[in-house]
């Protein structure tokens, strides 16, 4: 069932459009989450459709309705909005703050009835916050407020509840505890959520559909998989210097510094390797990785420069000496601690001819590995615990 769909909405304030032509359908359900810059026009589109601002062109329907002839009372029955700005609640416990949801269906003295009070300890049951029922709301954490904030839009028993932000402020805990119980209460209250969002990666992960918003238009909206793309997010936030990988939801700092440093990866082992050299501005160049490893995906999204295998696919000799050439022009070579097998043993290959050429070599594996797979070699090798002791010496004034 269609909860919530708009034809050709403007929406701004004053005389100014923000977004235009935005044509949407929410329906029971669904989680719909708002990207875009800051000051793209996310708050001016919910408070749009939540009927805080009136449109400026178009419709907003709420069950096939039109928003704005809806008497307030009645919207508030069915719509509920958690906004971004700072509540304070002054010395109102958690138990009142919930209680300020129950207002749409109480009398003219909003008095609460046993069944209204068995509804706010439910609400604040459903968001894991019941222990927090006889506590001033201002002495809450910025997590646990979010949570009451969020119980008293339930306990208005709303068909749509609409968060302007509702992670912000948040540690991971806290947004992934509050995704969660979005998520739960979309699924099994039936309840249509519409939400705006920072966080990239939880958007495409938890939500049902997205509506990317860019210089005053909609640039994409529907299911995250068929809409979303890494050119489409690097677009939307202008992420010039950095890029988004859509296959692991992460946005990545971009490496086009001249190659200084070899790194041999594999099953994931080179990605933290990857990341601390280029947060240190140390150019890098990977190999030999098939093209189905973490690391491949990781090096590809921060742009160094790799030598690549097919999957599931021996190295070749062509694949390994074009490997060997970028090693050559490397002035240091760091064995990530790759699992060796059939597939990838003529990295180790790689490791032994840096050896040979007097490059210097970094470890991460432990010694007695490092014995058994480079033999006499192994005495050459420079072994460190993490990544961290290896770029000390290798931004040493010397190298």
């Amino acid at each position: 069932m269609i909860m919530l769909n708009t034809e050709n909405l403007n929406v701004g304030y004053g005389k100014k459009i923000v977004v235009d032509n935005v044509n949407i359908q929410v329906n029971r359900g669904e989680v719909l989450c708002l990207l875009g810059a800051n000051g793209a026009g996310k708050t001016t589109t919910l408070r749009t459709l939540s009927g805080l601002l009136k449109p400026m062109g178009g419709k907003v329907f709420l069950k096939g309705q039109d928003i704005d002839k809806i008497n307030k009372k009645e919207l508030a029955k069915k719509l509920a909005l958690v906004l971004t700005n700072r509540f304070s609640g002054s010395l109102m416990t958690v138990y009142d703050i919930v209680a300020m949801g129950r207002h749409p269906h109480t009398g003219f003295f909003g008095k609460l009835t046993e069944d209204d009070t068995n509804k706010i300890f439910s609400a604040l049951e459903i968001v894991n916050a019941r222990y927090l029922a006889e506590r001033y709301f201002d002495e809450l954490s910025d997590g646990e407020k979010q949570k009451v904030l969020v119980a008293r839009a339930l306990v208005q028993e709303p068909e749509i509840i609409i968060l302007d932000e509702p992670t912000t402020h948040l540690d991971i805990k806290h947004r992934l505890e509050l995704m969660d119980i979005l998520k739960t209460l979309s699924k099994k209250k039936d309840i249509a959520v519409i939400l705006s969002l920072h966080e990239i990666d939880i958007a495409l992960k938890s939500c049902d559909k997205v509506m990317l918003i860019k210089n005053n238009k909609v640039l994409a909206y529907g299911e995250p998989e068929d809409t979303v793309d890494e050119n489409i997010i690097n677009g939307l936030y202008g992420l010039n210097e950095n890029n988004f990988n859509n296959l692991l939801g992460s946005v990545e700092l971009s490496n086009l510094i001249k190659k200084r440093v070899f790194v041999v990866g594999g099953n994931g082992m080179g990605t933290p390797i990857y990341r601390a050299l280029t947060k240190k501005e140390i150019g890098i160049c990977s190999g030999v990785l098939h093209e189905n490893d973490i690391d491949y995906e990781i090096g590809r999204t921060i742009g160094i420069k790799m030598t690549t295998m097919k999957a599931f696919e021996s190295i070749t000799t062509n694949i390994f000496n074009k490997a060997l050439e970028d090693l050559y022009e490397s002035e240091v070579l760091i064995d990530s601690g790759f699992p060796v097998g059939e597939l990838n043993i003529k990295n180790v290959e790689l490791v032994k001819i840096a050896l040979s050429k007097g490059k210097k070599v970094f470890s991460l594996r432990n010694i007695e590995e490092g014995k058994e797979i480079f033999k006499d070699l192994n005495k050459q090798i420079i072994y460190k615990r993490d990544i961290s002791q290896i770029i000390k010496e290798i931004t040493k004034k010397d190298m």
